[in-house]
């Protein structure tokens, strides 16, 4: 009797609120799920923090229960993957593994004035030439800065050697191997701001700059590759590691948006629209970010990139903060009674305002409240930030000369038809929602087993998308600018205050 040949991919997705483990079959549909949700620290105003030993208990336990509950062994898994919050900062001893400080998140604008300082000293067109970044404390350089001027003996124990840095994939990597891989991929290095994402590799002078010393780093290498194999004494032993990539990266090719001009938008914490640019790296004039797409075989994929911060965290703030609604899904009922001219306008600018505009310093606002302003159209306006921003994207990318017509759509709050059909309708553009909506765990499955030899080539990977529901444009152009010039003049009256 010959034994059956393994079937799954295995999808480690590391989030910025919860972890995921999630098994996907050759064909790319999801066979089984675990996830577990991890505690958010805020220290200080503008601080966001994870315990990184919660970021590796939540990992190692969701593949632990994935495994089990299918009652499936190592040898039934083709390959695994990684996809990671991007950003996030880790700090750890070579020897033992452990973090010599907090995760610091995405999220975190502690260096804020460090970031004005350097702006002020002129550094910010020369970042930008090497890195497509805009300098922010968004990135991952001036975290990193922070550690080993801040934490006590940190920058000493750097210079010795004993420290190793990375993203969350890298520290995860470090410890599913336990220490022999000390990689990360170039998705994540370009988003550190030390990656020079045209020459691929650390660039000397911003080390130099940020005062980084380049025995912290990890080495870079493909999305695709060999990043080592579970250790022996963990959930999945003897796994290859043969996928890793950012999160939005990774959404971006688990909606196979492989041919240049195709693009993707995720709505989960933030909102994050990509477009694929191909093999340039265009600059945009419009402050938004350039960044490596994927790069496979050596051979690197650009992507235009606006980031906002706040998108989903609108909706649980709704929920959590003003307790105006007990679960998400009611948004969508109190939208659908709710005209979409209601006057409105809520600017979600609790952590600062993403891009296009990368104003640190905004704090969120409501505009337009009258005495009959109520619940539904609180609820309404929170869903209808999250579309305005997008437009402010796709008015930058076609500002910059790149307009992303059909968007494909991911993320938790693609779930919501009414958030889509107005999603569509004020950008005027076609807006699709695939079968598999997980894309961003889907994606690293994908590069997973594109290094494991499931696909050939990223046509057999196309070939597996598919369209679940398609959301035309309906909206008249008239209506479209008149409600798009309010959403532009309350952001301007937030940012004058």
């Amino acid at each position: 009797m010959t034994e059956s040949r393994p079937e799954y991919l295995l999808a480690i997705d590391q989030g910025t609120t919860s972890s995921r483990a999630i098994l996907f079959n050759r064909e790319g549909q999801i066979q089984a799920m675990e996830q577990e949700e991890f505690e958010q620290i805020y220290p200080q105003s503008g601080w966001v923090e994870h315990d990184p030993e919660a970021i590796w208990r939540t990992v190692r336990d969701t593949c632990q229960r994935l495994l089990h509950s299918g009652r499936l062994s190592a040898e039934q898994v083709i390959a695994a993957g990684i996809t990671n919050q991007r950003e996030t900062t880790i700090l750890w001893d070579r020897s033992t593994g452990e973090a010599v400080y907090n995760a610091i998140v995405w999220q975190d604008r502690r260096t804020a004035a460090y970031c004005q300082s350097l702006k002020d000293e002129g550094h910010e067109e020369e970042v930008t030439d090497r890195t497509g970044l805009l300098i922010d404390p968004y990135f991952s350089a001036t975290k990193l800065r922070w550690l080993l001027d801040n934490v006590e003996g940190v920058r000493e124990r750097a210079e010795r050697g004993e420290l190793a840095f990375g993203t969350v994939d890298s520290f995860l990597l470090w410890r599913l191997t336990r220490g022999r891989s000390h990689y990360t991929d170039a998705t994540n290095a370009s988003r550190t701001m030390l990656f020079n994402i045209h020459t691929q590799s650390w660039d000397p002078e911003l080390l130099a700059l940020f005062g980084i010393p380049e025995s912290l780093l990890p080495e870079v290498l493909d999305c695709a590759a060999d990043f080592g194999r579970i250790a022996d004494d963990l959930p999945g032993a003897g796994i290859a590691i043969a996928g890793v990539a950012g999160d939005q990266q990774a959404a971006l090719f688990g909606q196979t948006c492989f041919r240049e001009g195709t693009a993707k938008s995720t709505y989960g914490t933030g909102c994050f629209l990509m477009l694929n640019t191909g093999e340039r790296a265009l600059r945009s004039e419009h402050r938004l970010l350039t960044t490596v797409g994927y790069r496979l075989d050596g051979k690197t994929t650009y992507a235009l990139e606006g980031s906002i911060f706040i998108a989903g965290a609108a909706i649980q703030w709704l929920r959590d903060g003003l307790s105006l609604i007990r679960m998400a899904d009611e948004c969508e009922s109190l939208a659908e009674q709710t005209p979409v001219d209601h006057g409105v306008y809520l600017v979600p600018a609790f952590t600062g305002l993403g891009a296009p505009h990368w104003d640190p310093k905004a704090r969120g606002a409501m505009f337009g409240l009258t005495r009959d302003t109520g619940i539904k159209e609180i609820v309404t306006a929170g869903l209808q930030s999250v579309c305005y921003q997008t437009k402010d994207l796709q008015k930058a990318m076609e500002d910059d000369g790149v307009r992303p017509v059909a968007l494909r759509v991911d993320g938790g709050m693609v779930v919501n038809n009414w958030v889509l059909q107005f999603l569509a309708d004020i950008l005027g553009a076609t807006v699709d929602r695939p079968q598999v909506i997980e894309t961003t765990a889907l994606g690293v499955a994908y590069l997973a087993g594109l290094q494991a030899g499931v696909y050939e080539s990223l046509d057999d990977i196309q070939r597996l998308w598919q369209c679940e529901r398609r959301f035309e444009p309906a909206m008249s152009k008239q209506d479209r600018d008149r409600l798009y010039q309010g959403w532009l003049e309350a952001v301007r009256r937030l940012q004058d205050q």
